[in-house]
């Protein structure tokens, strides 16, 4: 896998033909001016994250060495890739993970927080503006309100049974190890201030408040951008070998962080948020490793809407 995660390796299905989806504005069309070399830092925030909030960062150490796009593929704009386009068409929004409606800004700290185990960049500064900018330039042209084709992160079938560690550590070490390492702790650079390929489990690694600490997100992912050469329409495994392979992934050593104020209606958790309590009577291990399907069921039928 490259970046898993593309750097990293952190929906709905796709319609047919690569054509149909959203692709990000062209580098070249950002202004030569202020406003622009503004915009261009937020992007280079976004690909190298670690060399300016990281460890050895250069403007503050706040994060743990990996970069935004090692979860938002190609500084946020491939399709399928988790990529921005729809953020800044859909935010301010209401959130059930916090109970509020959140602001972009929030949405940022959120990912520093979690995803780079990280602390919160305070709103009024250069990089938090310049993130900021870049996000609402790349989704500028998008309509209020909507998510254009090949935003976020596909969601997968669910599977008849549990995802298995077992097999998934046999499909890490196929398909994943060679970039990443047989212990999961990535690649750096010389320079050691950035990752070549990040580290997917340990200390520099996304912690356990992560949104790809839940395995329908961490599956999704990797079956669309991983290993190396793949795509949501020439995938390189099989749905099973990524849910397995995010199970394993999942189950070894990180940061373990906890937001206590996460969830406050405890009924609109996810059906795989990995941590309890829960508002069914399905116990944690299989909300962190399935099979989902029952859980879902139960769930609609309480929530309709949701």
């Amino acid at each position: 896998m490259r970046y898993l995660v593309i750097i990293l390796f952190f929906g709905c299905s796709s319609p047919s033909g690569k054509n149909n989806l959203w692709h990000s504005p062209d580098t070249s069309a950002i202004p030569r001016s202020s406003e622009g070399a503004l915009i261009r830092y937020g992007r280079e925030l976004i690909a190298n994250t670690s060399l300016y909030l990281g460890p050895k960062g250069k403007i503050v150490s706040i994060s743990n060495g990996m970069n935004c796009q090692n979860c938002h593929l190609d500084a946020g704009t491939r399709p399928w890739g988790n990529n921005y386009s729809a953020v800044f068409s859909t935010y301010p929004k209401f959130r059930d993970r916090s109970g509020s409606i959140e602001s972009i800004y929030k949405r940022i700290n959120d990912c520093i927080q979690r995803s780079l185990d990280g602390q919160p960049l305070d709103t009024a500064s250069r990089e938090m503006q310049a993130i900021y900018a870049y996000i609402k330039w790349l989704g500028g042209d998008i309509p209020k309100g909507t998510r254009p084709p090949g935003v976020g992160i596909s969601e997968l079938p669910c599977s008849d049974r549990a995802a298995d560690t077992l097999k998934g550590a046999q499909v890490y070490m196929a398909k994943c190890a060679r970039c990443h390492g047989p212990q999961g702790a990535g690649m750096l650079y010389p320079d050691s201030c950035h990752y070549i390929y990040p580290p997917l489990w340990g200390a520099h690694s996304y912690n356990t408040g992560a949104g790809l600490f839940r395995l329908s997100r961490l599956a999704g992912y990797v079956k669309d951008n991983m290993p190396f050469g793949s795509d949501h329409d020439t995938p390189q495994l099989t749905d099973a070998e990524a849910w397995d392979v995010a199970a394993y992934v999942n189950s070894r050593p990180r940061p373990q962080k906890t937001f206590p104020t996460d969830w406050p209606d405890i009924s609109r958790k996810p059906f795989d948020h990995p941590f309890g309590p829960y508002a069914d009577s399905f116990p944690e291990v299989q909300h962190k490793y399935g099979p989902f399907g029952p859980i879902k069921a139960a769930s609609s039928r309480k929530h309709p809407n949701h």
